[in-house]
Parts: C-alpha cells; sequence; structure tokens
C-alpha cells in the first residue's frame, strides 16, 4: 500500500494523506473544484479569452476570510486521477485559454509534477502558480522548468496578524524565501506582443480592513529586500466582509477608501509597477459559483 508522507508545505504535517489528512484538509489525490476559463485575473493573465483556471480544493492556510471557504475548508470538488487532470489543461487550451492556471495547487504540488512534465512539452501555453505565498523552497525546486508564471499572495508582514488570521506565524519570513525561489526560477516578467505574461512573478497583497500599517510596512519590506523591479505588484481592494468568521468582528467591514489610497500611495512612492484595483471590485459577485458543473 502507498503511503504519503506529507512534507511539502512549511507545515510539514507528517501525515500519511492516503489514510487521513493534515493542516490542508486535502487528501492525496487530486481534487477539483473547478475548471473553466476565468476573466477575472490581472490583464495580463485573464487576455480576451480567459486563463484556464483549475481550482484545487484544500488550503495550508486557511486564511478565517477567505472567499473560496466552500473549496478551501469544505473540500468542495471532485476526484480526479493523472490522466484526467491532463485532459482537464489541454481541453481548457483548445477552449481559447491564455494559460493554464493552477489556483490553490500547493497541497498537490508534488503530485503534479509528473503531470506537467506529461503535457508541458505540448501545451503550447504557460502555466500559472496561483498561491498563498506559503510554500516550501524544496517544493518550489522540485517544479523548477514546470511553470512559467509564479502568482503568489503575499498576506501579512506582522507575525502576530499572520498567526491570528492564518495560523502562520513565521508567514513573512516563509513567504519572502518562497518569493526569492520563484524571482530565481522566472527573472524578470516578458509579455508577448498582446501584453500577455509569458513568464515572471505576479505578488499579489491583499489590503484588509484595519490592517493599513502592516500592508505598509509590508511594502516597505518587500522593496528593502527585493526592489521594486524584480516582479509585478497586483495591490487588491477586493476584500468581502461577508466571508469573515463572525469571531473576527475587525474584518466585518469592507476597506475603505482612505485605507487602500494609503496603501496605494506607498506602492507608487516606493517606485512598485504593476495593478490596482477599484473598490468597486469588492463584491462577491467576482467569487466563482464552485458548484456549476464545468467538467
Amino acid at each position: 500500500m502507498m503511503v504519503s508522507i506529507c512534507l511539502q508545505c512549511p507545515r510539514r504535517c507528517s501525515v500519511d494523506r492516503t489514510r487521513t489528512v493534515g493542516f490542508c484538509g486535502a487528501p492525496w489525490e487530486f481534487t477539483v473544484a473547478r475548471a473553466a476559463l476565468h476573466p477575472w485575473e490581472e490583464p495580463s493573465i485573464s487576455g480576451t479569452r480567459g486563463s484556464g483556471t483549475i481550482f484545487f480544493s484544500g488550503c495550508n492556510l486557511r486564511c478565517v476570510f477567505c472567499q473560496n471557504r466552500n473549496i478551501s475548508r469544505e473540500l468542495f470538488g471532485k476526484t480526479v486521477d493523472e490522466d484526467a487532470l491532463a485532459a482537464l489543461m489541454l481541453r481548457l487550451r483548445e477552449e481559447g485559454a491564455h494559460n493554464i492556471n493552477l489556483v490553490t495547487p500547493t497541497p498537490y504540488a508534488k503530485q503534479l509534477i509528473p503531470v506537467l512534465e506529461k503535457v508541458k512539452p505540448t501545451l503550447g501555453i504557460p502555466v500559472v502558480y496561483n498561491c498563498g505565498g506559503y510554500e516550501s523552497v524544496e517544493t518550489l525546486r522540485a517544479l523548477e522548468g514546470l511553470v512559467d508564471v509564479w502568482l503568489p499572495d503575499f498576506k501579512y508582514f506582522s507575525s502576530d496578524i499572520a498567526a491570528r488570521y492564518s495560523a502562520a506565524s513565521d508567514y513573512f519570513d516563509v513567504a519572502a524565501m518562497a518569493l526569492a525561489e520563484m524571482l530565481r526560477q522566472s527573472g524578470k516578467a516578458r509579455f508577448d506582443v498582446d501584453g500577455l505574461i509569458l513568464r515572471g512573478t505576479v505578488v499579489r497583497h491583499l489590503v484588509l480592513p484595519g490592517q493599513r500599517n502592516d500592508s505598509i510596512a509590508l511594502l516597505k519590506a518587500l522593496a528593502e529586500r527585493f526592489g521594486t523591479n524584480a516582479f509585478l505588484l497586483s495591490l487588491m481592494s477586493q476584500y468581502t466582509p461577508q466571508f469573515a468568521e463572525k469571531a473576527f468582528p475587525e474584518l466585518c467591514r469592507r476597506v475603505t477608501t482612505f485605507e487602500y489610497n494609503a496603501v496605494l500611495d506607498t506602492a507608487h512612492h516606493l517606485g512598485f509597477e504593476g495593478y490596482f484595483q477599484f473598490r468597486a471590485s469588492a463584491t462577491a459577485a467576482y467569487t466563482p459559483d464552485f458548484h456549476q458543473n464545468t467538467f
């Protein structure tokens, strides 16, 4: 019988996922909640036809404000094997996807290696690794050559805030090491003639209500450590309070214009380039309906 002791994310749960689950809640087998063209990523990723997103269930952060709770916590989705997952990628390409966008792939990172090795030579479009930023450098190195675009969140600077909202007090240090590895692999962003990203790293940061000072401290720390030209910054204002757990009342409101603009002003002052959102994006309408049958 196969034994799959899981050490592939920084939590290093050391559980046999063929028998039980660790912090992420994911089984060893791929659990996919949605596979479809997605128009609401950054412009260089969604383009005109959409990003070929494959949403995996389970998450090694399980943030208390997660807008995808029914897949990150409730494991909504279908079990698929390697061949079926490869077929999904190829189907999305045939439907016109600009890229294959693996969303929350961290619990399945090492299982993805043989799938990507199989499809990458004939895929013909970039592979995007869309994650929470809390990644093991060892696992990222195992993916070298199989990922074209890294799309990590960088959520927190404060260890106290990271512990309160994601039970990850070491988040900043771990995410910074992971980002360094992503940048080593990707280099600076490269685009095709239509402005679609072919290779590079885009760092997302979601401004949270009441935490503008943490966001500002984070941007300053990233600028000091990596500079402002190594990656593109995607500064998000789309926080939606209806997904926050009631035990965290400070999160049960929208981000104000003042809060977002204070962080945005810092990003501009530091010299970051990338993508910035209007507050109108802070709505649940942009959260996919995972109960639609998409594969």
